[in-house]
């Protein structure tokens, strides 16, 4: 019996599962995606990426996870998750189903002192975001085939770092003393992805994060000094101007281990600090 060709589905396939479709369309996948747009179903279609319309309020078109070995689920939930809301039976029965992944959050831990944390730390969020975050994933974990969660850092990469926030006059380097954030790069999200679904271990957890916990003004700094500019004056949290979400943002302090996927997966980060992943895109946009 010829071996069936692999299917990722992604609900909710935005910038980091693009990373990662890219990848498995080379080896000669197929992939499919939920979009809510009309440019996002472009965008999908473009990169060869089967585009299925899902808003979450309605059931996808019947049949639509019809042959998928793969899933990845990467909607932020709202009270409920609205992949598992109206298709936990059918992800439940899929016959082919290899391997689960589940896009989760560092915000889970509400863990505001600065101390390290591992995937083994108690979650005890305060926020609204991250008591959502958890709740998520306990229920992708009460699958009969449980996912695995990937709580992810701060994401940044082309087009979505501080460059494009210095270029639009949002990049405010805001200062709160012994405050640190973890980042990390898209395509270290995707290879950390691909490591997962080529050893799968359901129920896993893991911690995707860089080497480097460091201030939030540090790296605009930096990518300041590679355009030759002056970096924006320091701002004093207590004066900074800040959205409701982006305090609770600022509330968590933590620094975060990355030991697992690199022990249990094998993972070696392409870009261990926003320092290589900021040239990185500083010579790609020269080029």
């Amino acid at each position: 019996m010829p071996q069936t060709k692999p299917k990722l589905f992604v609900f909710g396939l935005g910038y980091s599962a693009l990373a990662l479709a890219r990848i498995v369309l080379r080896e000669g996948w197929t992939v499919a995606g939920t979009h809510r747009t009309d440019a996002a179903r472009k965008t999908l279609a473009d990169a060869g990426i089967e585009p299925i319309y899902f808003d979450g309020d309605e059931p996808m078109p019947s049949g639509s996870l019809i042959g998928t070995t793969h899933l990845l689920a990467s909607i932020p939930p709202g009270p409920h998750d609205p992949a598992l809301r109206h298709h936990a039976a059918e992800i439940a029965s899929l016959p082919a189903l290899a391997w689960t992944g589940y896009l989760s959050t560092t915000s889970v831990y509400g863990v505001r002192d600065g101390s390290e944390v591992d995937e083994t730390t108690p979650c005890r969020p305060e926020s609204e975001r991250g008591l959502r975050r958890l709740a998520a994933e306990e229920a992708w974990l009460a699958l009969p085939r449980p996912a695995e969660i990937f709580r992810l850092s701060g994401i940044y990469g082309p087009g979505r770092s501080v460059f494009d926030s210095i270029r639009e006059g949002r990049a405010d380097r805001i200062v709160k003393p012994g405050q640190v954030f973890n980042r990390i790069h898209v395509d270290d999200i995707a290879v950390v992805l691909r490591a997962a679904m080529a050893r799968p271990s359901p129920g896993r957890i893991y911690n995707l994060a860089d080497d480097l916990p460091a201030p939030s003004g540090d790296p605009i700094a930096f990518a300041c000094g590679l355009l030759g500019i002056e970096p924006p004056p320091e701002i004093p949290f207590g004066r900074a101007m800040l959205s409701p979400i982006a305090r609770e943002f600022w509330a968590d302090n933590k620094r975060v281990s990355n030991r697992r996927i690199k022990e249990e997966l094998g993972v070696r980060l392409a870009y261990p600090t926003y320092r290589e992943g900021l040239r990185a895109i500083f010579a790609a946009g020269r080029a």
